[in-house]
């Protein structure tokens, strides 16, 4: 591709390609990588390009309306930013930019624990709503002390990640030998390991914020979950980081959304990087969808403004394909308008920009 600058991006895959030439190459294959055979990572791109389409056409399509709101907060599209937690090595300012961002765009940030900056740089840049994302590195004192500190700087829901009683091994890493900043400041991982439904509840119990747990990957968990009453199930498999040979995390949308019937919201990640991927997981039941790798492009490629231009781009597409699905309102979308169909590319870190192999 030629040199351009982000300003200048008119599709999401030169952030892609623009990172790509800007990252070092063993921080790029962090961003990149997923654990062992990356075939959870392969699933989830291939679980996503499985579902097609359903237009139905000759309806005034002419207003699209992409608001949405969550904990009475109002913002302008059902995506947000998701818990990315070594930006700083490959972005100046690391995650600050995605609550930048997120703030001009009106959408939300899920700020992860590892980032080194910490909540109170976050919680006093902008006077908005941000999402902490807790990992358990300590015993009930230090989580208690890393809520508390969270819901002071202002944070107005708090996410457990649940999919973390180990760390995955990601061969790209290990083959160069290469270790993350957040890795190699990481200590406690035992109490991650030790961590159950009844610390989950402890924490439900004594804290009055929303709870969301990160992870869910079956039904058997998402119905615990309403149970314990959890506000938001996420359905993720860490970007198919962690367990290897997981299943595709948009097969599990629409059967956990059936089986949780309203009782809480269902948060979505795992290989999104179109608007069009978006909208399906909408369709399938999620309420909102997170970003992950896309943010990493796009921050990667200019920070805060670069993330801007990536949202704009995303929006246009999500407006697009509600159109042409004959859709108005995010509250109409369900799954009359996708069906289960074969795939015809092959699922891989690009076949959501098809057009990279063709030398665009």
């Amino acid at each position: 591709m030629p040199n351009i600058d982000y300003n200048e991006v008119v599709s999401l895959q030169e952030f892609y390609q623009i990172a790509k030439k800007k990252t070092p190459v063993e921080t790029w294959d962090y961003i990149i990588g997923a654990a062992d055979t990356e075939t959870t990572y392969k699933k989830n791109r291939y679980s996503l390009d499985t579902y097609a389409f359903k237009p139905r056409v000759l309806r005034d399509v002419a207003n699209i309306n992409t608001t949405i709101n969550l904990f009475n907060y109002n913002f302008s599209l059902p995506v947000f930013y998701a818990p990315i937690g070594s930006m700083q090595d490959f972005v100046k300012d690391g995650a600050l930019n995605s609550t930048l961002s997120a703030y001009d765009k009106k959408i939300f940030h899920m700020l992860s624990s590892t980032w080194s900056g910490g909540v109170d740089i976050i919680g006093k840049s902008v006077d908005y709503p941000k999402i902490y994302q807790l990992y358990i590195r300590g015993d009930q004192t230090w989580v208690d002390q890393q809520i508390s500190k969270a819901i002071e700087n202002g944070f107005v829901a708090l996410c457990l990640t649940v999919d973390l009683d180990a760390y995955g091994r990601r061969e790209r890493d290990l083959l160069k030998r290469y270790k993350t900043t957040s890795r190699k400041t990481a200590t406690g991982p035992e109490y991650q390991m030790k961590f159950s439904w009844k610390d989950v509840k402890r924490i439900k119990n004594k804290f009055n914020i929303p709870i969301i747990l990160k992870g869910i990957a079956t039904l058997e968990d998402a119905k615990i979950s309403v149970e314990e009453g959890i506000d938001v199930i996420y359905i993720s498999n860490h970007g198919g980081r962690q367990l290897d040979y997981g299943i595709g995390g948009a097969d599990l949308i629409q059967p956990i959304s059936e089986a949780v019937s309203k009782r809480a919201k269902i948060f979505f990640d795992g290989g999104v990087c179109r608007g069009s991927d978006i909208v399906k997981a909408l369709a399938l039941g999620a309420d909102f969808v997170g970003i992950g790798r896309l943010q990493c492009y796009a921050a990667a490629s200019g920070g805060r403004q670069a993330l801007n231009k990536m949202l704009k781009i995303l929006e246009s597409e999500i407006q697009i394909c509600m159109r042409l699905l004959g859709v108005t309102n995010l509250d109409d979308l369900n799954n009359n308008y996708v069906v289960k169909d074969c795939s015809i590319s092959t699922p891989s870190l690009t076949s959501s920009f098809p057009l990279i192999d063709e030398g665009y």
